[in-house]
């Protein structure tokens, strides 16, 4: 039985085209220790506190849950959203270039997914124009729910009238890779742009 022809690729943004670390609104206010930096991000104000905020929790009601609950942290959890901008250290350069590749072939539709606040994922979109190369992109702060859940995944699908016999999805987060498996998606974990290239390839996705 062969294996239907790929017509549509869908990209995951944080850690696949755009790196980011929250590590970066903290070095200076902890002079450069990234030790504590890392605790910080940890105790007070973990990646699971972020998730929330990805799947649509209002940014001002996290930040206030967390000084409730570490009130002496005031200052430092107030920066995480207030500077937010610093955790968008830029573009991965390499995989832009592929996506650019993909775009200028114009063999394949292109679609993002990604987990991202809907408050802030317009700076994102206003600071890198490549996210406008997209058909169309789910972000899951808009939606109400997030990767690796189910729902998301078929939003996508029924949003776009995406064949997911013919689709691939490439994401850094293998949490998010089984997710899409689940939804009947190819997936590629993405480790780097040149196992990316290669990855495709071996799917027939040439460009």
């Amino acid at each position: 039985m062969n294996t239907p022809k790929i017509d549509t690729i869908i990209f995951d943004f944080g850690g696949v085209l755009i790196d980011w670390n929250p590590e970066e609104i903290y070095l200076e206010a902890f002079n450069g220790d990234l030790k504590k930096v890392r605790w910080f991000l940890s105790e007070i104000c973990p990646y699971e506190w972020n998730d929330n905020q990805d799947a649509g929790y209002p940014l001002a009601k996290a930040t206030q849950d967390r000084i409730d609950l570490y009130p002496q942290y005031e200052n430092l959890i107030k920066m995480y959203y207030g500077q937010w901008e610093k955790s968008i250290i830029g573009p991965i350069t390499q995989t832009v270039d592929i996506l650019n590749s993909i775009k200028k072939s114009e063999s394949y539709q292109l679609y993002g997914l990604t987990n991202w606040s809907a408050e802030t994922f317009p700076i994102a979109k206003n600071k890198y124009p490549f996210l406008d190369w997209f058909e169309g992109i789910v972000v899951s702060g808009e939606e109400k729910t997030r990767k690796p859940f189910p729902l998301i995944y078929q939003i996508l699908l029924n949003r776009y009238k995406i064949n997911p016999d013919k689709s691939v999805f490439i994401d850094d987060n293998i949490k998010n890779i089984k997710g899409a498996e689940s939804a009947g998606i190819p997936a590629i974990h993405f480790t780097n742009p040149e196992k990316l290239i290669d990855d495709l390839n071996k799917m027939g996705v040439y460009f």
